[in-house]
């Protein structure tokens, strides 16, 4: 656990799921700066109702709910689309003594507030994510909002700038300090804003197995929008066959590809599809909704990975998992989901992945499983079977 000092109090902060020998922190550079730039003369007003987008850990709201102007007659909403996000805000801010309705917690899926007087916007990965948010956040903004955001030097682009230009107002930044930097927005008042693109459907291609020349829909903030990607079409090459009526969980399913090719190839399995992202959730919900077979079984889960699946449980595990956590590259959530699908796992149930070779799953699958084969690869990714014994 680290402590984030901010102008209103001194904040212990993790990031979730919570493990005393994590080494990220669950804040950085680019939340620091636009905490101090926030309590500075001539800033703008921490009042009325603010809206903090993209906050990763919750280290904004959490230090913003001390804030003396952020009390009864306002409103401090978080909108996030990581379920692991969320739950750090909601331990964070207990942590900080904060009641447990002192944050609104929004989705990336929920409805933005009518009204935004104050809009921090924590710059997300995914330029494509940040561009859905701040379509569906423009209405809501007048002409005394004042609309900050905030991220590391090399988080920030043109194109970064071009989209709040666009669909904002006039636009500038601050110099950079420890490799952050502040993007200040002025809502235009007669703005022409181009309609939001997305979600983005596409077909399949003709050599995807199962699936091909079905529809995808991808919302914003999923991996790979607009094609399959090379991963994930090796996967599919090398899924289980004769599942029967077997119960196979989608562990990081994305927009629902892989599930879907599952549904279509073994009409009796039940299919499970979870993420902790909403936006992915939502994408693998319309994928199945557009190209799901009739009677198709398939159930869909935000959550921790494996963590409302019952021991046991489940016969195939199937699973292309994440080696970035925002920036950081780690491989802490492979080894999470690895040990979760474990236990999950039926004995003689299996657990099949596809990764970039040079991760190096191997490893990590024969320490937690015993055991580990190759079932495809091409030069760049590796599809392995791991069984419970």
């Amino acid at each position: 656990m680290n402590r984030l000092t901010t102008a209103w109090g001194t904040f212990a902060l993790t990031r979730f799921p919570d493990h005393p020998r994590d080494p990220l922190r669950a804040w950085d550079a680019a939340d620091e700066y636009l905490l101090r730039h926030l309590a500075e003369p001539g800033a703008p007003a921490v009042s009325g109702t603010v809206a903090v987008v993209g906050d990763r850990w919750g280290a904004l709201v959490t230090a913003l709910a001390g804030h003396p102007d952020t009390g009864p007659a306002g409103e401090l909403a978080q909108i996030t689309d990581s379920y692991l996000g969320r739950e750090a805000t909601r331990a964070n801010l207990a942590r900080a003594g904060h009641a447990e309705d002192r944050v609104r917690l929004l989705t990336t899926r929920d409805a933005p507030p009518e009204r935004v007087d104050l809009l921090l916007v924590r710059v997300p990965k995914s330029l494509a994510l940040l561009e859905d948010q701040l379509h569906r956040l423009a209405p809501a903004l007048h002409a005394g909002t004042a609309v900050v955001g905030t991220g590391m030097v090399k988080e920030i682009h043109t194109s970064t700038l071009t989209l709040f230009e666009r669909l904002v107002g006039p636009t500038r930044t601050s110099l950079a300090v420890r490799k952050a930097r502040l993007i200040h927005s002025t809502p235009d008042p007669a703005p022409r804003r181009p309609a939001n693109p997305w979600p983005l459907t596409y077909a399949l291609p003709a050599d995807a197995p199962a699936v091909a020349g079905r529809t995808v829909v991808n919302h914003a903030g999923v991996f790979c929008a607009d094609r399959l990607d090379i991963g994930t079409r090796l996967f599919l090459r090398h899924l289980p066959t004769g599942l029967g009526g077997a119960r196979v969980l989608d562990l990081g399913c994305g927009n629902g590809v892989v599930g879907l090719a599952v549904a279509v190839a073994e009409p009796d399995a039940e299919v499970i599809l979870t993420d902790e992202s909403y936006q992915a959730v939502a994408s693998a919900r319309e994928t199945f909704r557009a190209s799901a077979p009739p009677g198709a079984k398939a159930r869909f889960a935000v959550g921790d990975g494996t963590a409302d699946v019952p021991d046991g449980s489940v016969d195939v595990v199937l699973n292309n998992p994440p080696f970035h956590s925002h920036q950081a590259l780690t491989d802490a959530t492979a080894r999470r989901m690895f040990t979760g699908a474990r236990r999950v796992l039926r004995r003689g149930g299996e657990l099949r992945v596809v990764g970039n070779r040079h991760l190096g799953y191997h490893v990590a699958l024969r320490r937690v499983f015993g055991n580990c084969e190759v079932v495809g690869s091409d030069p760049k990714f590796v599809v392995l079977r791991a069984v419970k014994r």
